[in-house]
């Protein structure tokens, strides 16, 4: 055999390996997602969807999650895309205003773009309607 072929066939047998170790790795991520899919535990759908497992069906692998008091899906149990361990509240648009303005009142010869009401780096600057 010439090189060149000797080249190409220890190439493709690592590409090989490379995609059984990735399938192995996603098989084990999705088998400890499972694990900790639990009643009572606050989770992300697939879709985006946020809420608090409130029972689980292992012979239908159906999930009741609720969204808000009151309502309540029926989802696959596979539309469950990751638990959600800590669920910080985000300021809202007015709350970093007014720290921006604080801020800004505190320290006069701050840059602007150190204040948290201009976008950051690849986010879009939302355009003034007149």
């Amino acid at each position: 055999m010439d090189p060149m072929t000797l080249f190409m066939m220890a190439v493709l047998a690592v590409l090989v390996f490379f995609m059984f170790r990735n399938g192995q790795k996603r098989k084990k991520a999705a088998e400890e997602l499972q694990k900790t899919v639990v009643p009572g535990a606050h989770v992300m759908t697939t879709f985006g969807v946020y809420g608090t497992i409130k029972s689980i069906d292992d012979a239908e692998n159906i999930v009741v999650l609720e969204t808000s008091p009151k309502n309540t899906l029926k989802l696959h149990r596979q539309a469950i895309a990751r638990v959600v361990e800590n669920a910080a509240v985000a300021p809202t648009a007015g709350e970093s205003i007014g720290a921006d303005i604080s801020k800004l009142a505190l320290d006069p010869e701050a840059e602007a773009g150190a204040l948290e009401i201009d976008p950051q780096f690849g986010e879009r600057k939302p355009k003034n309607k007149k």
